[in-house]
């Protein structure tokens, strides 16, 4: 399996509108890319998720928690967290990729 980041902007012109689109899958993990319009809207996932940042800067809230992002940041978000972009540029864009069971993996002690 693959995507460019151009395939993947292109099927997501293609979505008749839509903010993101899936990619991918395999087991518990998909793949998807993902490009809000002006105001970030989503809401707490089931699963754990990655960001990784494609294009565009702005601010990323996850549980309270704001920090400034850019192009090829990673960014964490446990299942179940609020977390949304904030005052992100025109060209954001970002690869979302959920994983594990629903409601996150088990946090381990270090």
């Amino acid at each position: 399996m693959k995507s460019t980041v151009a395939e993947a902007l292109q099927k997501l012109d293609g979505s008749d509108g839509a903010l993101f689109v899936k990619l991918m899958e395999h087991g518990s993990m998909s793949v998807e890319i993902y490009r809000p319009v002006e105001t970030d809207r989503q809401t707490p996932h089931l699963q754990d998720e990655l960001y990784v940042v494609i294009s565009g800067t702005g601010y990323f809230m996850n549980n309270g928690e704001y920090s400034p992002f850019g192009p090829g940041d990673i960014l964490f978000v446990p299942a179940g967290a609020e977390h949304r972009f904030e005052n992100f540029s025109e060209d954001f864009a970002a690869w979302v990729i959920f994983y594990g069971p629903e409601g996150g993996e088990e946090r381990r002690q270090a």
